[in-house]
C-alpha cells in the first residue's frame, strides 16, 4: 500500500508558445503573451498516517516557490513566459519530489507528469 498527500493550488498566470505562429498558424495568438489561471495539483508520497508532510504546509511552500521565481510585481501575475504547462508540471514534480503534477489552464486543457 502507498499513501499520498494531495494539494491543489491556483495561480493567475501569463505566458507563449513563440513558435505557434510557425507550427500552428490558426493559433498564433498563441505566440503573444496571454493570461490563465493555471491549476495545479501535486501528489507526494508519506511514509505514514500522521503527516509526516503536513499539505497545508506542503502547499504553501509550493506558492512561495511559484511566487519567488515567477511573480511579477508590474503584472500582478506569475510570468512563466515560454513555459507550456508540460515544463511547468515537471518542473514542481522535481523541485518538491513529487510522484505526480497536473497543470491546468483555465481548468480547461494542460497536462499531467507521472513519475
Amino acid at each position: 500500500m502507498q499513501t499520498n498527500i494531495i494539494v491543489t493550488l491556483q495561480v493567475e498566470g501569463l505566458h507563449c508558445w513563440p513558435d505557434a505562429k510557425i507550427f500552428l498558424p490558426q493559433v498564433s495568438y498563441l505566440s503573444d503573451l496571454h493570461r490563465h489561471i493555471f491549476y495545479i495539483t501535486l501528489k507526494k508520497r508519506v511514509f505514514h498516517d500522521d503527516r509526516d508532510v503536513e499539505f497545508i504546509n506542503f502547499k504553501h511552500l509550493v506558492l512561495d516557490y511559484l511566487k519567488e521565481k515567477y511573480f511579477d510585481e508590474y503584472t500582478k501575475c506569475h510570468l512563466f513566459e515560454h513555459l507550456s504547462c508540460e515544463m511547468l508540471a515537471n518542473e514542481l514534480l522535481n523541485e518538491f519530489n513529487c510522484l505526480y503534477c497536473s497543470v491546468m489552464e483555465d481548468n480547461e486543457n494542460g497536462a499531467e507528469i507521472i513519475k
